[in-house]
Parts: C-alpha cells; structure tokens; sequence
C-alpha cells in the first residue's frame, strides 16, 4: 500500500478542499509517467504483446493535456496493473508502475506510487550485487525530471511516505 492514512492536503485538489492546483497536479502526472516509462522496457521485454502498460502511460500524459477524463485514465490504469498480475519481478513492477501513473489524475498521490514502482522495477532487474546502486541511479534519474514547482513536494513526500513504498527513497 503507497497511499497513507492521513492524506496530506498539499496533495489534494483545491476543487476537493485541498491545496493542489490543477497544474502542479498535472505536472505530477507526467513525472510520474516518466518515471513509470522509464523502466517500461522491462516489462515489454517478458510481454512484447501487452500494449496495456503502454497505453497507460500514454493515458496518464492525455489526462495531464485535459484531452482524456479522469475516469477513462484510471480505468486504463486498473487495466495496466492487471497486466502484472500474473507476473514477477522487474515486469510485474513495471505495469504496476504505469498502472500507478495511470491513477494520479484520480488521486494525485499515485505520483509515488509510480515512482517506487518503478525503482522497484529496475532494482528486480539489476545483476547481482548492484541493486542498491541501481535504486540509487533510478532515484537521481527520478529526481532530475522533478518540475521545479513541484520538487519540493515532491521530495517530502518521498521523505513523509517512504516506510510505506518499501524503503526505496532512501537516499543516504
């Protein structure tokens, strides 16, 4: 489970009585796309056919354009994660990862969720011996393509949440 208990209203919509406005939650989308996309290789590698974790991403970058409603992008998600559902490792992360992304439009905390997917994805696929170098490098490429209007938030969140996505945000 990525989502906490107690929702932090700088993560909620201001039309839901939060304080996100609707363009750092889109902006939150297509970071999470990104993070999401960059490690969808590992799952197209075990399902070449699957086009569901793909579309999922493209999804969550029209929602963020305003040319895909909210609804159709999360149920395009669900389709995303259920394409992990029968797999392991690297791929199973993965979809789950873009299912997350596909989700952010519904809940903008789904942004972490992608995220910690994703490295969750590229540590399974790492040889031997090099995951935590490997969940290190997906956490500055992460960081890199944070929008600097959303950075902040961002990055305490990851620090607020990070016992809830397995520890992955750790950057010691």
């Amino acid at each position: 489970m990525i989502l906490s208990k107690v929702r932090d209203p700088r993560l909620i919509t201001v039309r839901r009585g939060g304080r996100l406005t609707d363009t750092d939650h889109q902006l939150l989308a297509r970071w999470a796309a990104d993070c999401a996309e960059h490690v969808l290789t590992l799952f197209e590698q075990d399902r070449p056919d699957d086009a569901r974790p793909r579309e999922a991403v493209a999804a969550t970058r029209a929602w963020a354009a305003g040319r895909l409603p909210m609804m159709q992008a999360r149920a395009v998600g669900g389709h995303a994660m259920g394409a992990a559902r029968d797999l392991t490792g690297a791929a199973r992360f993965a979809a789950y990862a873009a299912g997350q992304a596909a989700c952010v439009g519904h809940v903008a905390e789904h942004e972490l969720g992608a995220a910690a997917y994703a490295i969750k994805s590229a540590v399974a696929a790492a040889s031997h011996g090099e995951g935590e170098s490997v969940r290190l490098a997906e956490n500055t490429w992460q960081r890199a393509q944070l929008p600097e209007s959303v950075r902040e938030l961002v990055l305490e969140d990851q620090r607020r949440r990070n016992d809830i996505c397995w520890s992955v945000f750790d950057v010691t």
